[in-house]
């Protein structure tokens, strides 16, 4: 079978993944800046039987392998930028670029992807159809490399979308994942409050910014709890309040950058037109002046009923060397681009336990960390997706 000799070729390619998890950890680069990481993917398909195409939406790479047989197209997609975090791991690989990390896994889902590509391609001549490997930069920084990908036609052709994503707080061994709406949609704003500066001494002279943006801060909230169905999850966040200035001088301005989030397109539309509707009445009842700027962005990444059970009932029967239990973490309250691929094809987002020994933290944390153990799980899982899917279609090329 496939499935097997696809598990035998990856568990003799753990040293690779090792090798290139480490290398990309130690060389991290931020979202559009990954142009070294990119050459080093490059560099990994030169010479192999298989088409490769750069500069996709980017920095991105599509390796497509072809098998000449008919058959639908399955997209695997695995990214591959950073973060701007120092890193404080204390690991022998530890980022060598002051400011920039891996604090999300991405070089674990790079690492393991060009293992079981290498695999596939190897293997060209069992599979049907073909396989697109999505190598995608710019997943942690709006518009997204996966909608800038798309646009660029990485999904021409493409029948289905599967990826999965390294989970340091989730037990290592097992696999998680949920269907429908999965993860939150994202959309960020910025408000400029403008009132009237004067002097600390003689208040009624001046139109104080800080004391409208500190209501403004405090109402933005009431739409959560008084405009928002109690039932349905939605976060408003103040991640800035930009008012610093001197003890005795009222501010002139104040800027406040905000981050939403929600399961719903229903609730981003509220949000939104509730938060320009808040602006709009600070401005008369401040007599200030109110510049919203409002982008949304990564969408609901809802998986398809579908694509997901086939994903489940390929791991759960592929029964994987030193793997768990496959199971159903819920909704997550983080946001993902991969949502643009479920947009467009029925697709499959998961997750991979990659809790390490001892302490763990989460995701964006500057000492996050994962059980490298979790890559060949990934690989395998993804192989046994593959397995099935080809399966599924030689059943149907036979009949």
């Amino acid at each position: 079978m496939l499935k097997n000799k696809l598990f035998e070729m990856l568990d003799l390619k753990k040293a690779d993944m090792l090798r290139d998890r480490r290398w990309l950890h130690r060389h991290p680069e931020l979202s559009y800046e990954e142009e070294k990481t990119s050459n080093y993917i490059l560099q990994h398909y030169a010479g192999k039987d298989v088409k490769v195409e750069s500069n996709i939406g980017g920095y991105g790479i599509k390796v497509t392998i072809d098998s000449g047989k008919p058959g639908k197209t399955l997209a695997l997609r695995a990214d591959f930028d950073a973060l701007p975090l120092e890193e404080q791991t204390g690991l022998p690989f530890a980022s060598e670029n002051p400011g920039v990390m891996h604090a999300c896994g991405h070089d674990a889902h790079t690492a393991y992807m060009m293992a079981l590509t290498d695999c596939l391609i190897e293997l060209k001549d069992e599979l049907v159809g073909k396989i697109v490997i999505i190598h995608q930069p710019a997943e942690e920084m709006p518009p997204g490399g996966a909608l800038m990908m798309i646009r660029d036609g990485v999904l021409d052709g493409v029948d289905n979308v599967v990826g999965c994503h390294v989970m340091s707080q989730m037990d290592c061994g097992n696999v998680y994942y949920h269907v429908g709406p999965t993860q939150q949609s994202r959309a960020k704003f910025t408000i400029r409050v403008q009132g009237k500066g004067g002097h600390g001494s003689s208040p009624h002279e001046a139109n104080d910014s800080i004391v409208i943006a500190s209501q403004l801060v405090v109402n933005l909230q009431t739409i959560i709890s008084r405009r928002l169905n109690p039932f349905e999850p939605g976060v408003i966040t103040i991640g800035s309040f930009d008012g610093k200035g001197q003890f005795n001088i009222i501010k002139d301005s104040v800027e406040l950058i905000g981050d939403v989030r929600c399961m719903s397109d229903q609730t981003k539309q509220l949000f939104e037109s509730e938060i320009r509707n808040i602006c709009r009445g600070f401005e008369i009842a401040y007599s200030c002046k109110i510049d919203l700027d409002y982008k949304n962005d990564y969408p609901v990444l809802v998986n398809d009923e579908k694509m997901t059970m086939f994903v489940v009932d390929a791991i759960e029967s592929a029964n994987i060397e030193g793997m768990n239990d496959v199971l159903d973490c819920g909704p997550l309250p983080s946001s993902e681009d991969f949502a643009y691929y479920t947009e467009i094809v029925p697709s499959c987002f998961f997750f991979i336990g990659a809790k390490p020994q001892g302490e763990s933290y989460p995701h964006h944390h500057p000492k996050f960390d994962i059980d490298e153990k979790s890559m060949l799980y990934a690989a395998k899982a993804m192989a046994a997706v593959v397995d099935k899917y080809m399966e599924e279609q030689k059943q149907i090329i036979t009949n």
